[in-house]
């Protein structure tokens, strides 16, 4: 076998990267994963489905444990394999059992941590987050008629896990700290429509609001309370607040962190022999939270692991949509615009549809769309390419098949 490749994480960063190791360089490393959680690898952006019983465990599974021995890829997996500590002078790491694994080369792939408001209560049985199977396994047993579940922050997570509870059967409130929902994806007019939506589905709101503390008895969740001096009853708490890296063990293993793990362009950490990669880093001042830059980093890793070339990661704008059935959203780039932009926008109150473009000296450099969002790769394609869109200006808004008709070339080099 080749060189000790030692991978920590086995979430969607993690995994992605073994798929990407698989095809560039079988046989290259022998290579051993843990994962914390006693699984393989599994689809975390449908855990929000899996709540609302639209999909089951097996369909979330991206690949099983024969995967991994199929590929040759030693699966270290459960609480008892979670990684406790880095010994970057004997090259090893550490398992929660006291087992030690030598690496020449070491991934780090910690992902994130859920956010939990810094509150009296934020410890009482029933408040949780919502980033694993775990969670959701613990929102299952909790769900029944009549009961009282609080969802704390109203972006994407939260909306997925207030859906999912109200599926359920579940008295929902989201708790959301700005008067807009989804206030970093959609602007005010978009987040109505969206609101109107959940509303119909029995979902209640308070916003503005603020968490002022959480109270029960006998150590068990029983109410909220809020800043304006207002509490309603909760069985259930959801921090849906944003996550941060999870960067402890490179912390006290002594790398270079920020907010992250600082990796350079070609996810190398501080120390030469260790990289790092997905919701644990920083690169260039920015964290990660989405699945997409997580799988172009993994490429990146791979390619640089396999030493076929000199592949760099870049950050690009990234598409925001929502898992919920029956919920079309979009949003791309800067669609809150510059003092310079302009907007086109279109509106069919009757059908719930809305879409809003944001030009900038003729290119386009952001866009929201509820109800039809047929057309959002291609406004992805013209945010991050930067094109100058001023051919395409009158038909901008009917989408790639009529700019390229009227063009009478297809509009994007990669377009199919």
């Amino acid at each position: 076998m080749g060189r000790r490749l030692v991978v920590i994480g086995n979430g969607m960063a993690g995994g992605k990267l073994l798929e990407e190791l698989a095809l560039a360089c079988p046989g290259k490393y022998e290579i051993t994963v843990f994962g914390n959680e006693p699984y393989g690898n599994y689809n975390r952006i449908m855990l929000s489905p899996l709540l609302a019983g639209d999909k089951t465990l097996d369909d979330i599974m991206l690949n099983g444990r024969e995967w991994y021995a199929a590929n040759g890829f030693n699966l270290q997996a459960g609480a008892d394999k979670a990684v406790v500590a880095i010994n970057r002078g004997r090259k090893t790491v550490q398992c929660a059992d006291g087992s030690e694994t030598p690496y020449d080369k070491l991934v780090i792939a910690t992902g994130s941590n859920p956010y939990f408001l810094p509150v009296e209560g934020n410890d009482l049985q029933g408040v949780m987050g919502f980033r694993a199977i775990t969670d959701v396994n613990r929102m299952l047993s909790a769900v029944g008629e009549g009961k009282n579940a609080v969802v704390i922050g109203g972006g994407l997570l939260g909306l997925e896990a207030a859906v999912g509870l109200a599926g359920r059967g579940m008295q929902v409130t989201v708790v959301h700290h700005n008067a807009t929902l989804l206030n970093r994806q959609l602007d005010a007019y978009a987040a109505n429509l969206l609101e109107e939506n959940l509303r119909s589905r029995g979902i209640h709101f308070k916003k503005p609001a603020d968490t002022a503390k959480l109270s029960g008895s006998n150590g068990k969740l029983e109410h909220i309370h809020f800043a304006d001096g207002s509490s309603q009853p909760a069985d259930l708490v959801i921090m849906a607040l944003g996550i941060r890296p999870n960067i402890r063990l490179a912390q006290e293993a002594g790398l270079f962190c920020k907010s992250g793990i600082v990796v350079s362009d070609s996810l190398q950490s501080y120390d030469p022999s260790i990289y790092a990669l997905g919701e644990c880093i920083e690169h260039r001042g920015a964290t990660f939270g989405l699945v997409a830059p997580l799988y172009d980093q993994a490429k990146v890793l791979a390619n640089h692991l396999s030493e076929h070339g000199v592949a760099q990661y870049k950050t690009l704008p990234t598409a925001t949509k929502l898992k919920v059935t029956g919920i079309h959203l979009f949003s791309v780039g800067n669609f809150s615009g510059t003092d310079s932009s302009e907007n086109l926008i279109y509106k069919d109150p009757a059908n719930a549809i809305y879409k809003k473009l944001v030009i900038d000296n003729n290119r386009l450099i952001g866009a929201v769309a509820y109800g039809d969002t047929s057309e959002g790769s291609f406004y992805s394609e013209l945010v991050e390419s930067a094109r100058d869109i001023c051919d395409l200006r009158p038909y901008l808004m009917f989408g790639r098949a009529l700019c390229e008709q009227m063009a009478g070339t297809p509009v994007m080099e990669n377009a199919a």
